[in-house]
């Protein structure tokens, strides 16, 4: 999946920072892990940094657009975030990425905690970051607990 936004240079008076755009979906996988459909659609962020904090939300919907085999997709990605950031570069993050699969009527909701760090491998710096998720609703067959 590639997403591409289009945003003003700064953030509004508000201090929003916002995009929006178009997302693709490249049938790139396996035949075990891929949709195997070529997909676009609309995709939209906003956030907003407060000091140590960031908050904001990414949203995305694909329709299939081509492809053979699998059933055709229209799904809704919906992705809540909340970060605080220490003056180390350690991060604590609570998110959510949602799917809305349309043409089942199912949702994917894993609901995750992650710390992260940044560090810097000669100039060239890298996050590295780890937590728990939890799957607080997933069609039958999917994700648990």
């Amino acid at each position: 999946m590639q997403s591409l936004f289009f945003s003003p240079k700064k953030p509004t008076a508000g201090g929003l920072i916002w995009g929006a755009g178009p997302v693709f979906l490249i049938p790139s996988g396996t035949d075990f892990i891929s949709a195997d459909k070529w997909g676009l659609g609309p995709t939209g962020v906003v956030l907003k940094q407060d000091g140590p904090y960031t908050y904001g939300a990414l949203a995305n919907h694909i329709w299939s657009v081509g492809g053979s085999g699998r059933q055709d997709i229209s799904n809704t990605f919906i992705q809540p975030f909340f970060s605080y950031t220490t003056k180390s570069a350690t991060s604590f993050t609570i998110q959510t990425e949602s799917t809305y699969d349309w043409k089942s009527e199912q949702w994917t909701v894993p609901i995750g905690m992650f710390v992260g760090q940044i560090l810097k491998i000669g100039h060239q710096p890298i996050q590295i970051s780890a937590g728990p998720r939890y799957y607080a609703d997933s069609p039958p067959g999917g994700p648990h607990g």
